[in-house]
């Protein structure tokens, strides 16, 4: 019996040739679409961990937490107030798993009160994190000093909850960090002076909180905004070494603090590209440098500041004082003598309280009735004469006051007075008197 011949197709060599870029194609089509990438465990746990700790405050019209389902197939994409990034695989592997990179706790709406609980240490889990964020809450307990651990961290901003406690020295080795605030908490202690080191910090927000202890040294010259205002901090403005290099601050706030001293360490003579300068509610004394002029919003007010105002002539480097959006306050001084000229260009002027005398230079006069100053106090001072002519008008936009001084001013001069000038036209002829033999030396 003959075995029966199984015929097969014929396959020619071309229709081969036409089938292999099909194969090829599907073969290159898998490889550019691997699985999609999972959230790495090691965050899923950290995660966890952190929703453990905190809660949302009751009564809020949002709900932060309610989009943190752990069953669902990716938090990446679901979860509230997170970033991921894919990670970072080392040179002979690849990687499959995603990593968060940022994480913003809270809603931040106005309707909101935020979250309470404490901060979790195993936020030092999510090694990738770039920014950490937790919204005004009752989040009470102290600073994790495990954060310092984060290599990528450049924004840290935990700002207007109940946290108590020091700040962590390791926070001094967040070497990436950009912005570190810690403002409207209770923090207590020291300010770790590596803090001020930091070599990539840019800005350093810690007000509003009980920090005590001297100011550390500035010894980070690419430091450019620093706010320590209504803390307890003490001590004098530092010297900067000699071989220091030049400083880039241009924003610096310790007002309500218990600083003392006078300013004549050299610090603010080197900070030539400042902008705004508050020292109010110390108790520094002694002149007031001329230097500090040079920015444009200064106050200084409620010190022990003396003797005459020296300023800095108007062709500095920095130009003219004052112009328009300037202000300076010197009120609640012991400041004396006459007003300086270069203050005319000031759009907004505080001088009151103080023990200024003679006559006011017309200077400040066209200033004001010109409408180039918006704003000029100088009630509760010893001034003689404010030169204004009868019939000119203030222009609506303007508030002027010059009640309590050594003169019988027009109402026109009175009229925009604050409350806090008193009703006192004038000042007693007596004190007056008595005043001026003194700083003239008659008896």
């Amino acid at each position: 019996m003959k075995t029966p011949v199984v015929a097969f197709p014929r396959i020619h060599y071309s229709s081969l040739l036409l089938l292999l870029p099909l194969v090829i194609l599907s073969a290159t089509s898998h490889s550019l679409n691997p699985p999609p990438l999972s959230l790495s465990p090691v965050d899923l746990s950290a995660l966890r961990a952190i929703r453990a700790t905190l809660a949302d405050v009751p009564g809020g019209a949002t709900n932060f937490f309610s989009t943190w389902d752990f069953t669902a197939p990716d938090p990446c994409t679901s979860f509230a107030g997170i970033t991921c990034s894919p990670d970072h695989p080392s040179s002979s592997s690849s990687s499959s798993t995603l990593r968060v990179s940022t994480l913003t706790l809270g809603t931040g709406r106005s309707d909101s009160p935020g979250l309470l609980g404490s901060l979790s240490e195993s936020i030092s889990l999510l090694t990738e994190l770039s920014q950490l964020v937790l919204f005004p809450g009752r989040v009470s307990g102290t600073l994790p000093s495990q954060l310092g651990f984060l290599p990528n961290l450049r924004v840290l901003s935990i700002t207007s909850n109940a946290l108590t406690g020091r700040i962590p020295d390791s926070f001094s080795l967040l070497a990436n960090l950009h912005t570190l605030d810690l403002s409207r908490n209770r923090l207590t202690g020291f300010i770790p002076h590596t803090l001020m080191a930091l070599p990539r910090l840019k800005v350093l927000i810690l007000s509003s909180n009980r920090l005590s202890g001297d100011l550390p040294a500035f010894s980070n010259s690419g430091l450019l905004h620093l706010d320590l205002r209504n803390n307890r901090i003490g001590g004098t403005l530092i010297r900067p070494p000699p071989a220091a290099p030049a400083l880039s601050l241009r924003y610096l706030s310790l007002s309500n603090n218990v600083m003392w001293g006078p300013l004549d360490s050299g610090l603010l003579e080197s900070l030539s590209e400042l902008v705004f300068l508050d020292l109010s509610m110390n108790r520094f004394t002694g002149p007031i440098p001329p230097s500090v002029f040079n920015s444009p919003s200064l106050f200084l007010q409620r010190n022990s500041f003396s003797g005459a105002l020296l300023t800095p002539p108007d062709s500095s480097s920095s130009g003219p004082i004052g112009g328009p959006g300037s202000v300076a306050d010197l009120s609640h001084n012991r400041l004396s003598g006459s007003l300086p000229e270069a203050l005319a260009g000031v759009e907004t002027l505080y001088l009151n309280n103080n023990r200024f005398t003679g006559n006011v230079a017309q200077s400040y006069v066209e200033s004001v009735y010109g409408g180039r100053m918006k704003t000029l106090y100088l009630q509760h001072n010893y001034i003689s004469e404010f030169p204004v002519e009868l019939g000119m008008a203030l222009p609506d936009s303007a508030s002027l006051c010059v009640s309590y001084n050594c003169m019988v001013p027009p109402p026109a001069l009175t009229v925009s007075c604050p409350a806090s000038a008193g009703s006192q036209i004038r000042r007693p002829v007596a004190q007056c008197t008595l005043f001026n033999s003194r700083t003239t030396g008659h008896r």
